[in-house]
Formats: C-alpha cells, structure tokens, sequence
C-alpha cells in the first residue's frame, strides 16, 4: 500500500491485478485499486476533480483528468475517509500510476490540491 499526506488530507492506495478482465497474449493488462481518502482537517472537504499520470513500463505516458472520482464528487467531514475502487488497463504488465485531486474547503471556498501518491501495478507473473 501507499500513502502520502498532504494539505491535512491522507491517500492511501492498494492495487490488485485483474486477471479475468486481463489477455497476456494482446498485451491487455487490467488492474483495480482501492483509494482511501482520510480527511485530517478540521473543515469538511468536497473532490471537485482528479489529474492522473498513467506510466507504462514500455516508456509510454498517459494524462487522464476529470470531474470528481467514479461519477461522482464526495463531500468528507473531518476526521472521517472516502474509499472508491476504480480500474486501470495497461499495455504492459508492468506499470505506475500518480495523481492530485483537487479539493475544496466547504466553509470558505478556497481550492486546493493534495497528492495522490505513485503506486505500482504489477502482474503477479512478474514478481520474483
């Protein structure tokens, strides 16, 4: 699992490697994670958007961003978490991905963004 806090806000991430959505032979690789998002700030805070680096370990980069996360834009009061799974396919069965969302202080309006930290996909095939 990885973490990183940043702006009072906590990002944990956890992988899993899709194997029944996933085909070797065509370079199709599916992977899940699960994100929880702790909020440590004495405010609540709203997800208005999401910015992603998608790596291949071919060389290739993808930028994916958009509203909210999973179709949605949660609001988190203070000293509770969001948790969502969402999905990834690579082209290879090696790859990273990071991030920023960007939040918003519910009381005052002020944006701000927090990290989502890097963290590996990788094939179990893969590991030593």
């Amino acid at each position: 699992m990885s973490s990183k806090i940043s702006g009072g806000v906590k990002v944990s991430v956890e992988t899993f490697y899709q194997s029944e959505y996933s085909n070797p032979m065509n370079s199709e690789f599916m992977f899940a994670y699960k994100i929880t998002i702790e909020n440590n700030n004495d405010f609540p805070v709203k997800l208005l958007r999401r910015h992603w680096h998608i790596y291949d370990s071919n060389g290739s980069i993808r930028e994916v961003e958009g509203e909210g996360v999973v179709g949605i834009q949660p609001v988190i009061a203070p000293a509770t978490s969001y948790q969502y799974v969402s999905g990834c396919n690579l082209r290879t069965e090696i790859g990273k991905m990071k991030g920023t969302y960007q939040l918003e202080n519910v009381h005052n309006k002020q944006l701000f963004n927090v990290a989502i930290p890097v963290f590996e996909m990788q094939a179990p095939f893969k590991m030593n």
